[in-house]
């Protein structure tokens, strides 16, 4: 998927490839000045909070850096039917995604391999942010619009991890920068740097609105947890441990240095990406018709491998064989870029039928088109021409 977020954040850290997530902090600026706001905007963000059901954690404020009680600014209104349904009190109001930002954090997924995941900050006037901390996953912050200021500074553990064998609750003294982002900038911070955000001193006007993308990266503790949960398919690992049995612990020594070569964190990391499935979707309906336009939505881009006379496609936790004649159209439809239907062939037509079934692919509605346009290029069919991104 060649999404224009990812080629102007590349652009703008002077990255080529993710290879470079987590290494370093790092500052740069947006050289498209509309993209942040066709990102999300502060009324955009509001809007969807009035028109969505949301309770905590999905929905938090917080006031003076203390997070305010849910009570606070979520109702809880009975309908006709009786159904007690929480919404928030938007005259009390004063981390959602849109669907924008989920094509985006599918593209940052599908670019880095890793799960991503996006937050939305909006801070009003003058008023304090989180205290100084450190996250436990890579983060690339953009501003969006108006301002705010930041203090990054190094780890005071190297690598570390939210369950840990020692706890990391001392701050670094290293500050590496100090300064306020703006409408453009953006700025990556590894797991385990210390960082605090606040608009005190910035005046009661004015506002700042900034999305988080997280990267919650795999380590070896992970891979070694997979091993663990991968042992209990061997009799052997489930039984009871002897303290005098000397035969059966090297016996279990050398199973498990067996596992660990047969699953190596290369295999390990390959089929954790093949087999996650979609977060959600679009359901299969026959009765609505045939889509107008479809997109691949699972969490990394697909694997298509040609095999002789058949295709492979491994992704969403799905394995899927077709004949040597559908690689073209697979590898259009599981792209990552809408695909418009119009003028396609019937095997095309056909195959995109099979992959939303399978759930792979989904339909496109208006608003979940709208998610991609200006920001990844379409594929067209008929005669006219695709718009550009």
């Amino acid at each position: 998927m060649e999404h224009r977020l990812v080629t102007h954040i590349e652009k703008a850290l002077g990255w080529v490839g993710p290879g470079s997530v987590g290494s370093a902090f790092v500052r740069g600026r947006l050289t498209d000045p509309a993209l942040p706001a066709r990102l999300l905007t502060p009324y955009k963000l509001l809007d969807l909070i009035k028109r969505r059901h949301l309770a905590n954690p999905q929905l938090r404020c917080y006031a003076a850096g203390d997070e305010v009680h849910p009570s606070a600014f979520l109702s809880t209104n009975v309908n006709r039917r009786r159904q007690a349904v929480s919404q928030t009190d938007m005259a009390a109001l004063g981390r959602i995604l849109n669907p924008t930002l989920e094509v985006a954090c599918r593209a940052l997924g599908w670019w880095s391999g890793e799960l991503t995941s996006a937050n939305a900050y909006l801070a009003v006037g003058e008023t304090d942010g989180f205290h100084l901390h450190w996250d436990d996953h890579e983060v690339i912050a953009v501003q969006l619009s108006g301002e705010k200021s930041w203090e990054v500074r190094g780890p005071s553990r190297t690598a570390p991890m939210y369950r840990d064998a020692e706890r990391n609750r001392t701050p670094s003294e290293k500050v590496l920068w100090k300064g306020t982002m703006r409408a453009g900038d953006i700025m990556h911070i590894p797991r385990g740097f210390w960082h605090t955000a606040t608009r005190l001193g910035s005046g009661s006007g004015g506002h700042s609105l900034h999305v988080t993308f997280g990267f919650t990266k795999r380590t070896g503790v992970t891979w070694a947890n997979f091993l663990s949960d991968a042992a209990r398919a061997d009799e052997e690992f489930r039984r009871d441990l002897d303290s005098t049995d000397a035969v059966a612990h090297s016996m279990l020594a050398d199973k498990l240095g067996d596992l660990a070569t047969s699953y190596s964190p290369e295999r390990y990391l390959d089929e954790l990406r093949s087999n996650t499935p979609p977060a959600r979707h679009m359901p299969f309906v026959t009765a609505f018709g045939r889509p107008e336009a479809v997109a691949a939505v699972t969490e990394f881009a697909p694997s298509i491998v040609r095999a002789g006379s058949t295709v492979e496609v491994l992704g969403g936790g799905k394995r899927l064989t077709f004949h040597e004649r559908a690689e073209t159209g697979l590898r259009t439809l599981l792209s990552g870029h809408p695909v418009y239907l119009d003028g396609a062939d019937a095997d095309t037509t056909a195959l995109a039928d099979l992959l939303i079934a399978e759930g792979l692919c989904e339909p496109l509605t208006e608003m979940s088109s709208s998610a991609y346009t200006g920001l990844v290029t379409p594929v067209t069919y008929s005669k006219q021409p695709p718009v550009s991104a």
